[in-house]
C-alpha cells in the first residue's frame, strides 16, 4: 500500500492509497483544498472543522448535480436507443415487404417472358 502526504488548508496529512493511485489522491486533495480556500476567502477564519464540513457539503452538492446530469443523459441514451431500435425494426419490416413485392414482380415478369417466348 502506497502512502502520500497531502496538504489541505496548510496542514499536512499522511494518507494511504493503492499503488499507482498516488497522483490521483494528490490531485483530489488539491481540488478539495481549493474548496476550503474559496470558503476561507469568503468567510474568513471560521474554524477548521466548519470549513471542512462546508467544503464537503459543496463537493457533495456538485456531485449530486453531476449525478442528476448523468441520470438525465442515461435516460436520453435509452430513449435514443429505443428510437433507433424501433426505426430498425420498422425498416426490417419494410425490407421484408419490399423483398416480397419484388419476388412477386419477378415471378410476373418471368411469366410474361415465358408467354412472350411461346408466342
Amino acid at each position: 500500500m502506497a502512502q502520500v502526504t497531502v496538504t489541505i488548508d496548510g496542514k499536512a496529512y499522511r494518507m494511504a492509497c493503492d499503488e499507482g493511485q498516488e497522483e490521483h489522491l494528490i490531485d483530489l486533495a488539491q481540488r478539495f483544498d481549493r474548496y476550503v480556500a474559496h470558503l476561507k476567502d469568503s468567510f474568513g477564519e471560521i474554524g477548521d472543522q466548519r470549513l471542512t464540513v462546508m467544503a464537503g457539503i459543496m463537493v457533495m452538492d456538485e456531485f449530486a448535480e453531476l449525478q442528476k446530469r448523468v441520470h438525465g443523459m442515461e435516460s436520453e441514451i435509452a430513449t435514443l436507443r429505443k428510437t433507433r431500435d424501433d426505426a430498425l425494426s420498422k425498416a426490417d419490416k419494410n425490407d421484408a415487404t419490399l423483398t416480397g413485392t419484388l419476388a412477386e414482380l419477378a415471378e410476373r415478369i418471368e411469366t410474361v417472358a415465358s408467354k412472350l417466348a411461346k408466342s
